[in-house]
């Protein structure tokens, strides 16, 4: 971000709150900054004073929003249920604190810039979209996963179920969640090690 005047939080906010807005209204393709500083209210020098890029900007407003209550620490449980729980739980309240719409287009944004959602992780902490690589990889060690177990299973079946029920108002409680994890993906996970290169998930 670019150096400049100080800050004024509450504008701050409210400009971010209009990213978020739009992001569910026209999507991350179509969001400018232009957009932003008419629903902001604000020159778009305002905002190129605050973010050099249209990502840098929604990755901010994810921070400032649906994923403000995340811890940077990483997810390490000592073992992979418990892991995939907490990552579970993770993104089930970053989607309920998120409208649904605006949710689905936070989640193709990651289609159209393959590295959004990377930037989410690395400044907002695990958000649950994706399985981090530490998680993996201890999984394997301890030989709950077998070696070459890959993390599409999950990140192409959790943000789907999830944000699913969310557009339909179910309930996502722990015991939906216990289900999904123990049914669903500890097995689609423990059969990801295929010969042939994993195809790239629709929500990582």
């Amino acid at each position: 971000m670019r150096a400049g005047r100080p800050r004024d939080p509450a504008r701050e906010a409210q400009i971010l709150a209009s990213v978020l807005e739009l992001l569910g209204e026209i999507g991350y393709d179509a969001l400018t900054f232009e957009a932003v500083a008419r629903r902001a209210r604000a020159s778009k020098a305002t905002l190129y004073r605050r973010w050099e890029t249209k990502r840098e900007m929604v990755v901010a407003a994810v921070k400032a929003g649906p994923a403000a209550g995340n811890s940077p620490a990483p997810i390490d449980t000592g073992a992979l249920r418990t892991d995939l729980l907490a990552l579970c739980e993770r993104l089930a309240a970053t989607m309920a604190s998120a409208d649904a719409t605006m949710s689905l287009m936070l989640l193709q944004a990651g289609l159209e810039d393959p590295d959004l959602c990377g930037h989410i992780e690395e400044t907002t902490g695990p958000t649950g979209a994706k399985l981090p690589a530490e998680v993996l990889s201890a999984a394997i060690a301890r030989g709950e996963l077998p070696p070459g177990a890959q993390p599409f299973p999950y990140e192409e079946i959790t943000g789907s179920v999830l944000l699913l029920r969310s557009l339909n108002g179910l309930p996502v409680s722990p015991q939906y969640l216990a289900h999904l994890v123990d049914t669903i993906l500890i097995p689609a996970l423990r059969a990801s090690a295929p010969a042939d290169p994993p195809h790239r998930a629709i929500f990582s």
